[in-house]
């Protein structure tokens, strides 16, 4: 009994998501987990069929995923980011893309055994990433900035570059083919590709003045966003073939480039959009493929193929286009390796070849499996390797996950001290100077700006910090921190101290909590109680758990004043003790609290502020 379509779709998102699930838990490439997970369901046991099942509806349904997800991707893009690296994108995006094509039709040819036709069709479809199979792969690998936005860039601009070129690849042919050659079409590629970038950008525009003017309401602006994308790729997409990708990519660059701050609040739920898509898509495509084309990618032609474009022709396009810029032979190395393809190139090559067939070029029967060997060869390769070469080439962002404190005072100072002393990489962020001045004394790393302001966004990297505590003197900016930075870290990474005064804690209680970052330690103690339990002497104490003192021991023996900070397992991860959520500590774990002083140390304290007082006085 064939499952309903109503099953399927929903067959399709739990893998797709419970993928990326396993991904995220065992830390492994999700593209990897997700192509697997399709071809299990596919081909190999033969559950589904998208492409049978969806009917008419499976390629348009790809197309619309795909555009929604380029666009999202080319709102990341802001030409701020360019500052030191604009020269090597701009070369990667023209000069290597032409390179790459060239040496990628000649490989077709020679080696796979393409005609000269379809081998340049194809080279220039091959230049394609996207930011389908690059996202995942920089958000599981940490990559330091530079060699992370190349990639990026790369993957977004040059997604519609190679769709174009395979359409213009095949004007070509059919210019220099037809019996009486006319340059009418091709001049029609070009008017419409002039058209899809102005278009876009028109799109860009219009709802960007849209918002600003208010034009469209609050809850509108998600689905108005969404519907444009749609009708910015499809009207150029009509006209000519694959146009509508520039089309939506210029729309994307066009929005993240005027500063609209509506759009900005809306860029998370669209990533979210974006990866369900991507996962859906995913499991489609590959759960869509014949167990013929499975084995026939195991042909020596198409591994040879495969092999040479992995191993040469990008490593090549990249060395060679890059010569006199400022990037490293290590960046040059990573972003040499780095070229996994994805959905762009498996949609866009089913429908060439379907063209081509057409048009009587019967090699192109090989285009499905020779596509799917290179998207899978190079998503296993690159997915698996890409972690283990940036640490090699030492472009990835090392050591435990670091913690990022917003607020400078005394308690801060203090405990970034102590996360200092177990090599956890902490950095303090103030707008105030004069308050970094405990922090530039202690030698405590820190950022002098407002963490809220879009300069601070452009010039302070947060990419070495997995936590961020709000720390600050104000309960009420320290809330909008977190509200404002959960998305990005993730809610159970976001956490600020009490905001709750003894005066009004019932007031509050119901108010606080729904607003993001959890409360740490304890919800009695506030920012300014901290900060005078260190003036009154109390110190920051490491306590091992061991077999022979335990937990419980140490449970009988605190003082009841005693405040747990944080937990240091032995793997050197960090677990914050929260109001909500309280880790158990095991042997080998390190208990960082705030204990009262001994006598001695009452003593050692009472004289320092003996002292201090009477240096003031003098």
């Amino acid at each position: 009994m064939n499952p309903s379509l109503l099953f399927e779709i929903m067959l399709i998102g739990l893998l797709g998501i419970g993928s990326q699930w396993i991904a995220w838990r065992f830390r492994m490439p999700a593209i990897v987990i997700m192509s697997i997970t399709g071809l299990l369901i596919g081909p190999i046991f033969g559950w589904i069929n998208p492409q049978e099942d969806f009917g008419s509806l499976y390629n348009p349904f790809i197309s619309v995923a795909v555009a929604i997800i380029l666009f999202e991707g080319s709102l990341n893009l802001r030409f701020k980011e360019l500052t030191g690296i604009g020269r090597p994108i701009f070369r990667i995006a023209t000069v290597g893309a032409f390179i790459a094509w060239i040496l990628g039709s000649l490989t077709a040819h020679y080696i796979a055994g393409l005609s000269w036709a379809v081998a340049f069709v194809i080279g220039g479809l091959f230049i394609v990433t996207g930011p389908t199979v690059i996202m995942p792969l920089l958000r599981q690998s940490k990559l330091k900035p530079r060699p992370a936005k190349i990639l990026k860039w790369e993957g977004i601009i040059v997604d519609p570059i190679g769709a174009l070129l395979a359409v213009f690849a095949f004007e070509i042919i059919l210019y220099f083919t037809a019996e009486d050659p006319s340059g009418t079409r091709l001049l029609l590629f070009f008017a419409a590709s002039v058209f899809a970038a102005l278009f876009g950008w028109a799109c860009g525009r219009g709802i960007g003045w849209m918002f600003e003017r208010g034009y469209i309401p609050e809850f509108l602006k998600s689905p108005t966003v969404f519907i444009v994308v749609i009708l910015c790729f499809t009207i150029p997409d009509e006209i000519v073939h694959s146009t509508g990708l520039l089309s939506v990519t210029a729309m994307g660059l066009t929005l993240a480039n005027i500063g609209v701050s509506s759009v900005t609040e809306m860029r998370h739920f669209k990533e979210n959009m974006s990866i369900l898509l991507i996962s859906a898509i995913f499991i489609m495509l590959t759960a869509s493929l014949q167990l013929e084309t499975l084995l026939q990618i195991f042909q020596p032609n198409i591994i040879g193929y495969v092999l040479l474009m992995m191993f040469a022709v990008r490593p090549l396009s990249i060395f060679l286009s890059t010569i006199g810029t400022s990037l490293t032979l290590n960046e040059k190395m990573l972003v040499g390796w780095i070229a996994p393809r994805g959905i762009v190139a498996l949609t866009v090559s089913s429908y060439f070849a379907g063209i081509l067939l057409e048009a009587g070029f019967k090699d192109a029967t090989i285009l499905t499996t020779l596509t799917f060997g290179l998207v899978f060869f190079t998503v296993l390769a690159h997915g698996f390797s890409i972690g283990p070469l940036a640490k090699k080439l030492n472009l990835s962002m090392e050591g435990h996950p670091g913690t990022l404190i917003v607020g400078c005072n005394r308690f801060t100072v203090e405990l970034a001290k102590t996360l200092q002393k177990v090599d956890i990489p902490v950095i303090i962020v103030d707008s105030s100077w004069r308050k970094l001045r405990r922090a530039r004394e202690a030698g405590i790393p820190f950022y002098h700006g407002e963490m809220l302001s879009e300069q601070t966004e452009y010039h302070f990297d947060t990419m070495p910090y997995e936590y961020l505590i709000a720390a600050s003197d104000d309960p009420f900016y320290n809330s909008l921190i977190c509200t404002t930075f959960m998305p990005e870290y993730g809610r159970t990474n976001v956490f600020k101290v009490s905001p709750y005064d003894q005066m009004n804690i019932n007031t509050t209680r119901e108010i606080v909590p729904k607003v993001a970052g959890r409360v740490l330690f304890k919800e009695e103690v506030t920012m300014t109680e901290l900060n005078q339990m260190l003036e009154s002497g109390f110190v920051f104490r490491h306590t091992t758990i061991t077999n022979q003192f335990t937990f419980k021991h140490y449970m009988d023996e605190k003082d009841n004043n005693t405040i747990y900070l944080y937990l240091i397992k032995p793997s050197g991860a960090v677990k914050f003790f929260t109001e909500d959520m309280k880790p158990v500590p095991e042997v080998g774990d390190v208990i960082v609290s705030i204990t009262p002083p001994t006598k001695e140390q009452a003593k050692i304290q009472a004289k320092i502020e003996k002292k201090r007082n009477n240096d003031s006085e003098e």
